[in-house]
Parts: C-alpha cells; structure tokens; sequence
C-alpha cells in the first residue's frame, strides 16, 4: 500500500471505519525492530502505517498512562475512562455495537419504548447509494453522545482538581505514540495487513455498486 498517496483526513476516516473489537497486537511483536527513518517521506509513511496497523495498542496505551498518572484518585480515572469511553464512539463499529446493546437491553425492559429509540429512516437519493450513513444511537446522532460522555469527562476531571495533570499526561501519551510510531520499522505483517483492508474497502465498493 503506497502510504504516501494516504492524507491525514484518509487515515482519520480508515480508523474511524475500522473494526473496534480487534486485538491488540502482541507485546513481543509491538517493542521490537526499532531503527530510525532516513527521511521526511519514509517517516511519515511509516508512522501512518504504524498508527493503523497499531491503532489498538495505541488506545490501550494512552489510557495506561491517563489510569497510571491517577491511581490514587479514583474519581480522575474515572474521568479517564469516560474520556477513553468518548473517544471509542468516534469508531463507527464500537458505536454501532453500543447501541446494539443499549436496544436490546431496552427491548427486553420495555419494548415500546425500544421501538422510539429507532433512528429515523432518512430517503435514499437515487446515485447516491455510496454516501456514508450516519450513525445514530438511541434514535439520536452519535455526536450527541460524544458530547455528552466528554462534557462528563471534563467535569469530573475538574471535580478531581487533576485538569492539568490530565493535560500533562496526555501529552506524554501522544508523545510516546509518536516516538513509538517513527521509530518502530513496519514488518511484513503490518503491509500484508494494510493490503487485505485495501482489498476490502476496494471489494466494499464494488459491492455497493
């Protein structure tokens, strides 16, 4: 996969699109191989490679560093993983497993009322089959609730007086995901891997058509 062709807001689509439930790779595999890139172009292709190929270690990561910098204050990590929480609704599979959940829970509580969390039925236009369906959860856009669960977030870290700390730590999380990402060499697996999910968005298309 030729990375360079790759811009910012393709790769901030690709993770946003991706499966949430796959594993994370393993340790062995994510602390080895480290050399340094011998230029611009091959940094940036490696480090787009790697924040995808990479992108569940990266999220575990970062919310290691947010739990490990308030382990004596439970209610700043808590904030921590309601902030993770936040960011996991921006991934389109996580959200539309999280509201499976929360339909089906309320289905089997109260079944008309789960019949009113049904998002409304938008017309499809005629050649316009390929546009990007919005994602609702509980009848409502999913940007709500990404709103919701970070204005919880930002209050609770203000609750625990931990704000700049959190900011701190944040920075230190991206910091070594930056690190990790331009140092770590992609292996073989990792551009076997960006392939089959070519492969897949290519065939996705082609089935839509």
């Amino acid at each position: 996969m030729d990375w360079g062709s790759v811009t910012v807001q393709d790769l901030v689509d690709a993770l946003q699109e991706v499966e949430w439930s796959s594993p994370p790779r393993p340790v062995s595999e994510f602390f080895s191989r480290f050399t340094l890139p011998r230029s611009y172009s091959k940094w940036t292709n490696r480090l787009k490679c790697n924040l995808y190929y990479y992108r569940t270690n990266y999220f575990i990561m970062l919310l290691f560093i947010l739990a490990i910098g308030f382990f004596r204050k439970p209610l700043a990590v808590f904030a921590a993983l309601l902030t993770g929480f936040s960011i996991a609704l921006l991934n389109d599979s996580f959200a539309v497993t999280f509201n499976e959940k929360i339909t089906r829970a309320v289905r089997q509580i109260s079944p008309h009322f789960a019949a009113k969390l049904r998002p409304p039925i938008m017309p499809v236009l005629r050649g316009r089959s390929s546009v990007k369906r919005a994602i609702h959860i509980c009848g409502h856009p999913r940007w709500m609730f990404v709103l919701i669960f970070s204005t919880a977030s930002f209050a609770l870290w203000l609750m625990s007086g931990s704000l700049l700390t959190v900011l701190w730590a944040f920075l230190a999380g991206l910091t070594a995901i930056l690190l990790h990402g331009t140092f770590r060499t992609p292996n073989l697996k990792a551009r076997l891997n960006t392939f089959r999910e070519e492969f897949r968005e290519v065939w996705r298309s082609y089935s839509e058509l």
